[in-house]
């Protein structure tokens, strides 16, 4: 196994993870309670 390389992706996936908390705390502020909702819906497109 390449450790560097699994350190790297596990680096990867929580800048993403931060991220997406950001984007999701931004989707809450402008659509409120239909935050969850509005993304179900898009998910399930």
């Amino acid at each position: 196994m390449n450790q560097e390389k699994v350190r790297r992706i596990a680096e990867k996936i929580i800048q993403l993870d931060v991220k997406r908390d950001e984007l999701y705390e931004e989707l809450i502020l402008l659509s409120g309670d239909r935050a969850s909702e509005i993304l179900r819906s898009l998910q399930n497109q």
